[in-house]
């Protein structure tokens, strides 16, 4: 039996319109699917790395000849063979993931479970009771990582617990996320006697992920092996921003007001060409914005 399509599978009038609708169908189904692969690739990897570093210290022959230093030990180490993502900063974020969320054990595969259990430790370590009741398939699935890491800034876990839902239920960008509990929307709606209406509101007004912003995370870029210049430009952010001038202002902050772009100022005897150039009314000086895309060093 052919599993070529059939004329049962096309709509009985397929005219341009409805040809435009089916391919953007297509388009935006598989480029989600795509952005969830990705996205719950990183999260395991993440979890699993923090799995890794608790399992060698609590197991490991020879941690103590490291001691205080294993995790910058272990970031110089894994620099050295290529691992992205993993300075010691990070590596303490990815065991602080393991501690908090060991529910993502059940998302794992049957190969990914025996991978972590026995080729190089003997000793797995035992699926504790999670500390939220949000699944570990659910969170992998609906959050990006960078959400998880605003997660982790929560100081407790019932905190932690509602902006997880929230984060879900409303599809919060990552900037959203980090608004609504800059907003200290846990403590207002603790204290709120309508707890129902005040998340309708925060949600009728909230920022959605596109999966899109999910691609360009830079978790994501290292994680394949790109870097952001790859992808986009710095002339093209500079115009991005410039187009959205009254949201990147109120960004800002009170005061500032737009002067100019691209403005060649000399240093020495060297001109070069400041990016974006504000003056603020309230502190009356010039404030003078340069935007790199790669990280930041002393030349910058």
């Amino acid at each position: 039996m052919s599993d070529q399509p059939t004329r049962s599978n096309v709509p009985a009038s397929l005219d341009f319109a409805n040809l435009v609708t089916a391919i953007q169908s297509v388009d935006q189904q598989l480029k989600q699917q795509a952005t969830r692969a990705v996205n719950a690739a990183l999260t395991i990897r993440n979890w699993s790395i923090g799995y890794w570093i608790q399992e060698y210290e609590q197991y490991g022959t020879d941690r103590a000849g490291y001691g205080q230093r294993l995790l910058e030990s272990l970031a110089a180490e894994l620099g050295n063979v290529g691992v992205s993502r993993c300075e010691a900063r990070e590596l303490r974020r990815y065991r602080l993931f393991y501690q908090l969320y060991p529910q993502i054990w059940e998302s794992l595969t049957p190969e990914f479970r025996k991978l972590l259990s026995g080729k190089t430790l003997s000793l797995k370590t035992p699926i504790r009771e999670s500390l939220t009741p949000i699944s570990g398939t659910h969170l992998i699935g609906s959050l990006s990582f960078t959400h998880i890491c605003e997660l982790l800034k929560c100081d407790s876990a019932a905190k932690r617990e509602f902006y997880e839902r929230e984060c879900i239920e409303g599809t919060w960008s990552v900037r959203e996320l980090r608004r609504q509990i800059a907003s200290l929307y846990y403590e207002r709606s603790e204290l709120s006697i309508n707890k129902q209406k005040l998340a309708e509101q925060t949600h009728a007004s909230s920022d959605q992920r596109k999966p899109q912003l999910t691609i360009r995370d830079p978790y994501v870029f290292e994680f394949l092996g790109l870097h952001p210049h790859e992808v986009v430009s710095e002339s093209h952010l500079e115009s991005q921003l410039l187009d959205k001038l009254q949201a990147f202002l109120i960004e800002l902050g009170q005061g500032f007001c737009f002067e100019a772009r691209q403005r060649r100022i000399l240093i020495g005897d060297t001109f070069y060409f400041v990016d974006l150039v504000f003056y603020h009314r309230l502190l009356k000086c010039h404030v003078l914005v340069d935007l790199k895309l790669e990280a930041f060093s002393h030349e910058n």
